[in-house]
């Protein structure tokens, strides 16, 4: 899956629109290299992504199999490391 639309699918970018222009815009990165748009997240991938006020990191559990997921089920699929 898209990093673009997994960001936006385990809800931890609202919009996939965001999660393309944040991508485009070069503050995510996936195994500390910066990611495209087109790059595919696997099992164990650890994304970052850089915000103003510091960096969040998460490793990827799971892809999901439909386009959006409950916000109850979001800990099956990522996990925010500190």
């Amino acid at each position: 899956m898209r990093i673009d639309k997994w960001l936006a699918s385990v809800n931890v970018i609202k919009r996939r629109t965001v999660a393309s222009d944040m991508v485009k815009s070069g503050v995510v990165f996936i195994n500390g290299l910066k990611a495209k748009a087109s790059k595919n997240v696997a099992i164990g991938d650890r994304v970052t992504i850089e915000y103003l006020k510091g960096a969040k990191n998460y490793k990827v559990l799971d892809i999901p199999k439909t386009k959006t997921i409950p916000k109850t089920k979001k800990d099956e699929y990522v996990k925010e490391i500190l």
